[in-house]
C-alpha cells in the first residue's frame, strides 16, 4: 500500500491524498488552494498523477479545500466514481457551481483559461454516489466505510480496509459539542491515521461559552451603535451563528436588531440543512419538532440579489452583517468592509480560520490600512475572534480522538494545518501517546508495510 500526499502538507487547504494498492489508485479529497495568491496559482498546475488511472474518489465533506479541483479532475481524465454522504452530496454541487462562479471570475481579471466549467461541474456530479454512515462498500480491492466526524453536516471520517491493513482519514474534525452536528464518532483501531492539524497548536475557548461570547459581543455593538461585521463560511458557520442569535434574541438577552444574512450561497445552504434534520445531535432535533424554524426568526432578513444587498447601507445601526467569503477573500463581505472597516463603533468578529495571504489573516494580524477593490481603507473597529465557533477541533481535542487508536497505530501523518500547528501536533502525539508522527513533505510518497 502506498499513499501520496498531493494537497494538504503543510498546508490548510488543498486535502488530496493518492491510496494505491496493487496497481488500483483512488482518492480521498481533491480540494482547492487557498488563502494566497501563491496557493490559488497552484490550482492550475497539473495534477502529480494521472487523472485516467483513478478509480474512484472518496470525500469526507464539502468544503471547496476538500472538493474543489473535482471538476478539473474530470477535465483532465478521471472518469470514475466520487463516494459520499448524501448531504455532502447536495452541499457540494452548490458550492462548486460558486466556487466556479468567483474562479471565473478571477480568471477573466488575470487573462486566464477557467479551471473548470459548468458542464464539468455537471458532469462530476453524475459520477457522484450516495453513501450513508456505517455502510461499508466494497471498491476493488478498498472496503471504505464513512463515520460522522462531527464538522459540518454530512461531513465524515474515511476508514479504509485494504491489505489487511486499517488507515483512516480524519477529514476535518468538528469541535464538539456543536450546536446542530452530531458529535465526532470514535475510531478505536487503526494502523495508519492521516489526520488534520488546523488548530494542532491551538487550545480553543470552551464551547461552552461561545455563546455567552456572543452575547458580550452584541451587547457592545448595541452600546456603541455600531454595525457587527462577521466574515462567514457559508457551510455550518452560517447555521451555528444564526441558531444562537435565534435563541439570545428569542429569551430576551440581548436587545433585537436587524440582521442580514448577505450571501446567496450560505442562503442556498441552509435550505438544504432543513432536508437533513435527521442529521441534527437529539437537542436540535427535538427543537426542531417542537419549536418555530431554528434558522429563522423575527428581524433575520436574508439579501439574495445585489439591490437588496446594497439596502442595508440604508438600515441604521446597530446592526449585523453575516456575507461571505470567511477570509475574505471575495463575495459581498468586501463591499461591507470597504464601508465600514474605518469606524471604531464597529467590530468585524472572526469565528473561522483566517489563513495565511488572505485579507481576514492581515487584518487579523494588525493592519493598518487594507486594498480593497483598489482603495486603501483604514482599519480603525474593533476586532473580536471567538474560537469557539470553529468547526475544527483544537490539540487538546484532536489528541482526544487519536488516543483510542493509540494501541494500534504504526504511524501517524499530520496534515491540513500550517507548519507550525502541524509540527506541534505531530510533537504531541509523539510525546503523549508514544506514538510515531510525522509532518509529510508536499508530493512525498510513503509504503505502508
Amino acid at each position: 500500500m502506498k499513499l501520496s500526499f498531493f494537497g494538504g502538507a503543510k498546508s490548510v487547504t488543498g486535502a488530496n491524498y493518492l491510496l494505491e494498492v496493487q496497481g488500483e489508485k483512488i482518492l480521498v479529497d481533491c480540494g482547492l488552494h487557498q488563502g494566497s495568491y501563491y496557493a490559488e496559482r497552484e490550482n492550475y498546475e497539473p495534477f502529480p498523477y494521472v487523472p485516467k488511472d483513478v478509480t474512484a474518489v472518496f470525500v469526507t465533506h464539502a468544503h471547496v479545500d476538500h472538493i474543489g479541483r473535482l471538476p478539473k479532475l474530470f477535465r483532465e481524465g478521471f472518469r470514475g466514481f466520487i463516494y459520499s454522504t448524501p448531504a455532502t452530496k447536495d452541499f457540494a454541487e452548490i458550492l462548486l457551481l460558486d466556487s466556479h462562479h468567483i474562479l471565473s471570475e478571477e480568471a477573466e481579471r488575470e487573462k486566464r483559461s477557467e479551471l473548470y466549467s459548468v458542464g464539468d461541474v455537471r458532469e462530476v456530479m453524475k459520477m457522484w454516489r450516495e453513501v450513508e454512515y456505517h455502510k461499508p462498500i466494497q471498491y476493488g480491492n478498498f472496503r471504505v466505510e464513512f463515520l460522522d466526524a462531527g464538522h459540518v453536516l454530512g461531513s465524515s471520517i474515511v476508514k479504509i480496509y485494504a491489505e489487511g491493513k486499517v488507515i483512516v482519514f480524519s477529514g476535518d474534525l468538528g469541535n464538539y459539542p456543536a450546536p446542530i452536528v452530531q458529535r465526532t464518532e470514535v475510531v478505536d483501531a487503526a494502523d495508519y491515521c492521516v489526520v488534520e492539524s488546523t488548530y494542532g497548536d491551538r487550545v480553543h475557548e470552551a464551547t461552552g461559552e461561545r455563546q455567552e461570547m456572543l452575547e458580550d459581543a452584541l451587547e457592545d455593538i448595541v452600546l456603541a451603535g455600531g454595525v457587527m461585521l462577521i466574515p462567514i463560511f457559508a457551510l455550518e458557520r452560517t447555521q451555528e451563528i444564526l441558531f444562537h442569535l435565534h435563541e439570545l434574541f428569542e429569551e430576551g438577552r440581548v436587545p433585537k436588531i436587524p440582521v442580514f444574512v448577505d450571501s446567496p450561497l450560505a442562503i442556498k445552504i441552509t435550505a438544504v440543512y432543513k432536508k437533513y434534520e435527521d442529521y441534527f445531535n437529539k437537542d436540535t432535533y427535538h427543537m426542531v419538532r417542537h419549536a418555530d424554524d431554528i434558522l429563522n426568526f423575527p428581524g433575520l432578513r436574508v439579501t439574495l440579489t445585489t439591490e437588496e444587498s446594497k439596502e442595508i447601507n440604508a438600515v441604521p445601526a446597530p446592526k449585523v452583517i453575516l456575507a461571505g467569503s470567511g477570509m475574505s477573500q471575495g463575495g459581498r463581505i468586501l463591499h461591507h468592509e470597504r464601508r465600514y472597516l474605518s469606524d471604531p463603533k464597529n467590530m468585524i468578529l472572526f469565528v473561522g480560520h483566517q489563513a495565511k495571504g488572505s485579507l481576514g489573516r492581515r487584518i487579523l494580524d494588525g493592519a493598518i490600512t487594507v486594498k480593497i477593490f483598489g482603495e486603501t481603507v483604514p482599519v480603525r473597529c474593533k476586532k473580536r475572534v471567538l474560537g469557539a465557533y470553529s468547526a475544527h477541533a483544537d490539540q487538546p481535542r484532536l489528541l482526544e480522538w487519536l488516543k483510542p487508536m493509540r494501541m494500534r497505530l504504526k504511524k501517524v501523518f499530520v496534515v491540513q494545518g500550517e507548519e507550525e500547528a502541524s509540527s506541534a501536533l505531530a510533537q504531541k502525539i509523539r510525546d503523549e501517546l508514544a506514538v510515531t508522527a510525522v509532518v509529510p513533505e508536499s508530493g512525498e510518497t510513503v509504503t505502508l508495510d
